[in-house]
């Protein structure tokens, strides 16, 4: 036998899990346990104490021949049997009066019992015995009592305990199914798991504490004393929902009680890093864990069909046992049609246990039909209310947190069931689906982590020699960023979350800032802040909405950087605000994918007099935009598949630089109309296809920088000689072979690359060109470099690397500028100088070395 404990384990399940049990289930379970407490003590009695007894009816035709004298006589005869093994007793057997001698044994004791003829023998045998005499012996009476128990006994009277145990443990199964199910298993553990860390999280009662402290100051209410502090802290949640004049909070933050002294609440308004950190994780674990439960509606389909089940069960059980009651009864008649064997037909029989039974099966009746109310109740409670829906209404009018999310499918369905257990849970719970708690969180384990030390320590100089500090996937914007006064540049990249605050007030060097895919959100004091100082913002983005909408507002910006996708299905009309109040705005930089030049940028058109567009190899298609922006002094169009000089860029009369670099340009034939710009000083055509240089070139009067790299010249021509005020010549990687003697015409020429060419032979009148400051000849095919390179006095640059030269000029000692940190050479060639010559290369004058591109 086992024992009670053991049975009453079938139907536990682990404590942690008794949150999600409500209380028709903590019901159902203690009606199981003692539907089997009735199955166990039902089968206990029947397995010792079970048993019929029967006695044989005798015929009619005996009872009629009955002596008169004798038919007012009882004579009893006592039998005692013990069937050892087979049953404990046997009961004392009372028969009817004596029997008359003309009785016939059956055939079957006919060879033990020889009945006499004569009366005398009869007469004889009947004074010798006493009482009636049914000549059944010990063994036949086992052997009828055993068939009649199997034959006339109903077959519920002998199995309705095991009937009843395997009912309970169908029931307890189907209660208890939902825990065990793979499938649905793992995720009630992981819930019951973060729900449990959720509710004893620090985080949570700081939350709710400073909210519930928050509520209590802005309502004016009267608990300020030191006993009635902590009442109100842990019962806050409880309360009703603030009155109408208490400000909302918005999603950028929620607002903690600044003049509120900390003494009063010391327990919740110190976060220590541990707690901070894992009250991250938790946030981390509860997003996963939503998106995981929230896809699907496993969980609560599972419990409807284990609670339809029980019900079914219920009907099933009620309907046929009903039926069976009436059937358990103390008397049964029992025909074994054994007669060869006993020499009767009919026994009449008594069921020992019948009384018991029939008062346990109305007990298990009783309790299956409150099991079966209740099932029916689970089943109102399921459909009443869509449970697949889980609204945070009421905890967001208790507490700041308005924009906790209404979940649904499993997860909603959880919660449900959590608030059966106890809705405090749900509300805590709350906290770790609020994204104004998590950002709280962030900032406050940031500047925990974030001090003023350890940004000073990350603030470097720039190449503009600034004080630049750059933040790189933080959670937020630590308020020690502020207290760095002295800040020139700022930059903010991939921090989601990111906020400035007013105390950026104080930071007045501040006149750069850089947004790399940051949304920063500003509080008006911070912003009317930047409105009057800021003069550079960069803005870095995957798409036009994230560009934060105070950048169209900052009047005194000067200049503004834009990178990313403004050519989407989702910005038709280059979503850009209208930018027509940056009004001091000189320089734009784009850099995109645009087809043509937004119409947006034209209300800012008369102002500028830079403007860059980048493209990412999108074809630049329409430009008549460009004719609007009338003081655009340099203009980049860059990577833009360009195929000819826009004829729209003609017309901007103030255009001083012109770069068209990484086109698709081979000819140039319009270069002709560029005399009418007359302040063109700079031309950039590097980086295209171009394949002759057209003599028209001559009319550009004024231009003193010409860049032609990396297109596929195989000549110069004089008449780009003719440029007199040309400072700048910039050949490199061509397919050149020949430097026209015509070079040396251009006595102002400063800068001259021809790198990455065919040249063998350099002609002596480029060393007329005495302004030279650097001279590019690397990867060439010169084989000797002409004494009078000591001509070039101003020469500080000079590249001869990747040539067939075998020794370099001693004259080089002359050039009184250059030295080795300027000279490009292998250091073979630069050790068949003379010892005198390398020291003067090797003196250090401090002259900054000038490379001019």
């Amino acid at each position: 036998m086992f024992t009670l404990a053991e049975v009453a384990s079938l139907s536990d399940i682990q404590p942690t899990y008794r949150i999600l049990k409500p209380w028709w289930d903590v019901f159902m379970d203690y009606l199981a346990v003692v539907m089997l407490m009735v199955a166990i003590f039902a089968g206990t009695m029947q397995l010792t104490k079970d048993q019929v007894v029967c006695l044989p009816v005798l015929q009619s035709t005996v009872n009629s021949r009955v002596q008169p004298d004798t038919a007012g006589k009882a004579d009893f005869t006592t039998v005692e049997t013990t069937t050892g093994q087979e049953e404990a007793s046997m009961r004392t057997v009372s028969f009817a009066p004596t029997v008359t001698p003309d009785i016939l044994l059956s055939r079957a004791t006919s060879s033990q019992y020889q009945p006499t003829e004569s009366d005398q023998e009869l007469k004889k045998e009947q004074k010798d015995s006493s009482g009636r005499k049914t000549n059944l012996d010990f063994q036949q009476y086992v052997f009828i009592n055993q068939m009649c128990y199997h034959l006339a006994l109903p077959w519920y009277s002998k199995y309705f305990p095991y009937l009843v145990l395997i009912h309970t443990i169908i029931l307890i199964v189907s209660s208890n199914f939902w825990f065990k199910y793979p499938k649905t298993c793992s995720k009630i553990e992981h819930f019951v798991s973060i729900l449990g860390k959720c509710f004893e999280s620090p985080w949570t009662t700081k939350a709710l504490s400073e909210t519930a402290c928050e509520d209590s100051e802005e309502n004016k209410q009267r608990l300020t004393g030191a006993q009635s502090l902590p009442k109100y802290v842990s019962t806050s949640s409880d309360e009703g929902s603030p009155s109408a004049s208490t400000p909302m909070i918005t999603k950028s933050g929620f607002k903690f009680s600044a003049d509120k002294p900390m003494i009063e609440i010391p327990s919740v308004t110190i976060l220590d890093k541990k707690d901070g950190e894992q009250a991250k994780a938790l946030f981390e674990k509860v997003r996963k864990f939503r998106a995981h439960v929230e896809d699907s509606d496993l969980i609560y389909k599972l419990y409807v069909g284990q609670t339809v089940i029980k019900t079914v069960k219920f009907i099933f059980i009620l309907c046929y046992t009903a039926n069976f009651v009436n059937t358990i009864s103390f008397e049964h008649i029992c025909n074994p049609k054994v007669e060869h064997l006993i020499g009767y037909t009919q026994f009449e029989c008594t069921h020992n246990m019948a009384y018991m039974l029939k008062k346990l099966l109305i007990s298990y009746i009783s309790l299956i039909c409150v099991y079966g109310f209740i099932c029916l109740y689970t089943l109102f409670w399921l459909f009443r209310i869509p449970l697949k829906e889980y609204s945070f209404e009421k905890v967001r009018e208790e507490s700041s947190f308005s924009d906790i999310p209404d979940v649904k499918n499993d997860f909603a369905f959880l919660l449900h069931m959590v608030d059966q257990y106890d809705q405090l849970y749900s509300k805590r719970f709350g906290v770790f689906l609020s994204e104004v708690s998590e950002n709280k969180l962030r900032g406050i384990s940031l500047n925990h982590e974030w001090t003023y030390e350890k940004l000073r320590q990350h603030v470097s100089r720039n190449a503009q020699d600034k004080q630049e500090l750059h933040l790189f996937m933080l959670s937020g914007v630590p308020d020690a960023v502020f207290d760095l006064t002295d800040l020139d540049v700022l930059k903010l990249e991939l921090i989601p979350e990111a906020k400035i605050t007013a105390k950026i007030s104080q930071m007045t060097n501040l006149q750069e800032l850089h947004l790399y895919h940051c949304p920063a959100k500003v509080e008006q004091t911070a912003f009317s802040f930047l409105r009057d100082h800021l003069r550079c913002l960069h803005v870095k983005f995957t798409d036009v909405a994230e560009i934060p909408a105070w950048v169209y507002l900052l009047k005194t910006l000067r200049e503004l950087y834009l990178i990313g996708n403004l050519n989407s299905e989702n910005n038709k009309m280059i979503g850009l605000e209208s930018l027509r109040e940056l009004r001091h705005l000189k320089i734009l930089h784009v850099k995109s994918n645009l087809t043509k030049i937004p119409p947006n940028i034209t209300d800012v058109a008369p102002h500028l007099t830079k403007l860059v567009i980048h493209n990412d190899g999108t074809k630049l298609v329409v430009l008549n935009s460009l004719k609007k922006m009338t003081n655009v002094a340099e203009l980049e169009l860059q990577n833009c598949e360009l195929e000819r000089i826009p004829h729209a860029i003609f017309s901007l009369s103030n255009l001083q630089e012109l770069d068209l670099k990484s086109n698709s340009i081979r000819t140039i034939e319009e270069i002709i109309s560029f005399q009418h710009l007359k302040r063109l000083t700079c031309l950039k055509l590097w980086h295209n296809k171009i394949v002759s240089i057209p003599s028209s070139i001559t009319h550009i009067k004024n231009l003193e920088s010409l860049y032609l790299s990396n297109n596929k010249l195989e000549t110069l021509p004089a008449a780009v000689f003719s440029l007199q005020k040309l400072r700048c010549l910039d050949v490199s990687y061509n397919s050149i072979a020949v430097i026209p003697v015509e070079i040396g015409l251009l006595q102002n020429l400063q800068h001259f690359h021809i790198t990455g060419n065919k040249v063998d032979i350099l002609p002596k009148q480029l060393f007329k060109c005495v302004k030279l400051r650097t001279l590019s000849l690397g990867q060439n095919c010169i084989t000797s470099i002409p004494d009078k390179v000591s001509q070039l006095l101003q020469l500080t640059y000079l590249e001869l690397k990747g040539n067939c030269l075998d020794r370099l000029p001693a004259t080089l000692g002359q050039c009184q500028l250059l030295r080795k940190s300027g000279l490009v050479v292998e250091d073979h060639l630069f050790d068949t100088l003379p010892s005198e010559v390398k020291e003067v290369l090797n003196q250090d004058t401090g002259i900054p070395f000038a490379n001019g591109i």
